[in-house]
């Protein structure tokens, strides 16, 4: 349920926390100039690759809502960004996404 799409990492987020593989922004030049990977701004999509069980509200566990695959938009400061296996995540909790796309 909570390993990577991928199969290298296999990640175990808690409570209702997600873990998200940022998509790479497609676009890298703007008017015939190269735009280096310090000036890009942060990709605000990406792919669920692991979900926790949920949260507890009232002693009961609350099931999540997203599923891993999904494609997602999150905030531009969401969460915190790891490296694990020399790819790169973002934890954050399922609150934080905006919404599913597709």
């Amino acid at each position: 349920m909570a390993a990577s799409a991928k199969g290298k990492a296999k990640i175990h987020p808690l409570q209702d926390r997600v873990v998200i593989r940022p998509l790479e922004e497609t676009e890298t030049m703007r008017g015939g100039l190269y735009i280096p990977d310090t000036a890009k701004e942060k990709p605000q999509q990406g792919q669920i690759a692991a979900v926790g069980p949920g949260r507890y509200e009232k002693g009961e566990r609350v099931p999540m809502e997203l599923k891993v695959g999904q494609r997602v938009l999150y905030g531009k400061y969401s969460g915190t960004e790891v490296t694990i296996e020399e790819e790169e995540y973002l934890i954050i909790k399922e609150s934080d996404v905006l919404a599913v796309i597709g």
